[in-house]
């Protein structure tokens, strides 16, 4: 019987556990580095498989192994944990629409499978239960500590909105681009409205610096975009020049060298436009993230773990897509490191980190079976290529 035919009746006896865990996750939803009772749910999780894992004193996040009773590479298997802050029916909380607690209800579940149907690594599986992938710095903590300094593979994986696949379907990576979020602050001088000449109007210092940042062009054959997200003030009065302002600016390229030629482009444009009417400009990065670079070794491995687990029919091409993910900084820090992240079709809908985000249940097994087959298939092939 293929190991196929063998995961998916593991999955239909074990149905019912899956959407229980999954719908666990989704209410103890908890925004970046505050996921403290996500962090003790997946602890007990491990517990009951009997896995070791390590928790942290500064932060949250687990970090797990399995290892078999021969040597071998030390294979990754990452989920994010957090979740958003949105309005959600008019009340503001956190809030899963963007699949994390998909993405670790299937790591989960992958390993539990593989366990209870008697595989055993050729080396050790590592399970990666990162935070903070909403702030850009999930990623970055981990590396900082040394989480995938042994690591040769790693795999993650996301659910795709509908425009990009549709369940039953998955990719082998998702060519994430290159994220900036910039804070700018403006200081000018107040004034009276009737006496604009003896101040210094932020206002006008914004507009020159929205004009200015969409008259930026860079080549056209490599996506990328930038635009003023957020203007705020905090003057009550509608007859005072204000003199100071608050602004956002996301930034967005294809590749991470276009992403400094942007940003470089950006300062240029925003310090110049500025200063027009004197005012002066501070600017802070907030968050970033580097963009995917594709690896097609590990592609390839992916590629046939999903034929297997979905059909010819089930395997699409690499999504290139111009949002954002910090899971790109683990291979960006270790050019060693064979990684991808897998694209997983849900039929979800309107879209990821919309407040009523929802997608098909049964591609949680989909997920569950294509991360177990991509273990499988990666600890085979290594043992070919000894």
């Amino acid at each position: 019987m293929s190991t196929i035919v063998v995961y998916r009746n593991w999955l239909n006896e074990n149905r019912e556990g899956l959407i229980e865990t999954y719908q666990h996750f989704h209410s103890i939803a908890e925004v970046s580095w505050e996921e403290k009772k996500t962090t003790e749910y997946v602890c007990q999780q491990l517990k009951e498989m009997g896995i070791p894992f390590q928790t942290f004193s500064d932060h949250t996040g687990v970090v797990a192994t399995w290892t078999g009773d021969r040597a071998g590479p030390v294979v990754g298997i990452r989920a994010d944990i957090d979740a958003l802050w949105q309005n959600v029916d008019g009340t503001w909380k956190a809030n899963h629409s963007c699949g994390h607690d998909a993405h670790s209800t299937m790591v989960l579940y992958a390993i539990k499978m593989l366990k209870e149907a008697g595989f055993c690594p050729r080396g050790t599986i590592k399970m990666i239960f990162q935070p903070a992938e909403e702030t850009g710095k999930g990623a970055k903590a981990f590396i900082e500590k040394g989480v995938i300094d042994d690591l040769t593979y790693l795999v993650g994986i996301h659910v795709r909105p509908i425009q990009e696949l549709r369940v039953r379907q998955a990719s082998p990576a998702i060519y994430h681009g290159a994220t900036m979020v910039l804070k700018g602050t403006v200081k000018g001088i107040q004034a009276h409205a009737a006496r604009p000449h003896l101040g210094i109007n932020v206002l006008d210092s914004i507009a020159a610096i929205i004009s200015a940042i969409n008259s930026i062009k860079l080549d056209p054959t490599i996506s990328s975009s930038a635009k003023v997200t957020m203007v705020q003030t905090e003057g009550k009065n509608m007859n005072i020049i204000p003199d100071e302002a608050l602004f956002g600016v996301d930034l967005r390229a294809e590749t991470n060298e276009a992403m400094d030629v942007l940003v470089i482009k950006v300062k240029r444009a925003i310090e110049a436009a500025a200063s027009i009417n004197g005012s002066e400009v501070e600017l802070e990065t907030l968050a970033a993230t580097v963009a995917a670079v594709p690896n097609r070794f590990i592609e390839v491995i992916i590629a046939e773990a999903i034929e297997e687990a979905l059909g010819r029919d089930g395997l699409a091409l690499p999504l290139v897509t111009p949002g954002g993910e910090d899971f790109h900084f683990y291979p960006v820090s270790r050019p060693h490191l064979h990684a991808t992240m897998i694209g997983l079709g849900a039929n979800l809908e309107p879209g990821l980190h919309h407040p009523k985000m929802t997608f098909d249940l049964s591609a949680l097994e989909d997920g569950v079976v294509i991360l177990a087959k991509s273990i499988e298939k990666i600890f085979l092939n290594n043992q070919k290529h000894k």
